[in-house]
This record gives structure tokens, sequence and C-alpha cells, in this order.
């Protein structure tokens, strides 16, 4: 009987970064999927609204935001009861958001693994 002996050197740091930057960069992409369909619904005057929106990520707590940055965003995503054009409607972000999840969660796993088979 042969005993076969394997050698595995483990660059932990090395995974771990790799690992981060794919994060990052599917948190941007995620962010970014999620105010491509927030923009779709998002209500429709002169269009100040809709320019407003950004999509962020804060790198060092692996966070990404979506906001909108005009003085009447809340008030305009609050009110149930405002009429809009068709397709576009209160809680443009908040129900994209639940919708899009999952896809947003995709996004960033498949970022992860590509960067992790670098």
């Amino acid at each position: 009987m042969t005993v076969q002996r394997a050698r595995i050197r483990w660059n932990g740091a090395a995974v771990r970064g790799r690992a981060r930057a794919g994060a990052v960069r599917g948190l941007l992409l995620g962010a970014e999927h999620l105010l491509a369909a927030s923009r779709a619904e998002v209500p429709l005057d002169e269009g100040t609204l809709e320019r407003s929106g950004t999509a962020s990520v804060d790198e060092g707590n692996l966070v990404a935001a979506v906001s909108y940055d005009t003085p009447y965003a809340v008030r305009v995503h609050e009110d149930m009861s405002a009429r809009h054009s068709p397709g576009r409607k209160a809680k443009y972000l908040e129900e994209p958001a639940r919708r899009e999840s999952g896809q947003v969660a995709a996004i960033i796993a498949a970022q992860v693994r590509r960067a992790l088979r670098g």
C-alpha cells in the first residue's frame, strides 16, 4: 500500500482580500441594479427626483445604499394618496428593494465567486 501525501499552501489573507474586493464590486453592481429598478417607478414631473438617485458603497463596512437627494424625496415616497403617471408610484424605492432582493443577492454572490476564481 502506497501512502500518498499532499501539501496545501493556504494564503488566507489573499483569499479574504479577493472575497472582500468581490463583495465590494457586487454591492456596487447590486445597488446600481436596484437604482435602475427604482428609477423605472419613481414619479416624474420634471425628472429632478429621478436624476437625484445614486448608488453608493461603504467599503469599510460592506454596506450599499440607494438614495434620492431632493428635499421632497421622502414625502413623495411615503405619500400613498398622491396620483402619479401610469407605472410611477409612491414606495418607488421600498417596493423594488423588496422585489429585487434575490437578484441583488445573486449579483453579489456572483462577484465574490468571480473574485475567488481570480
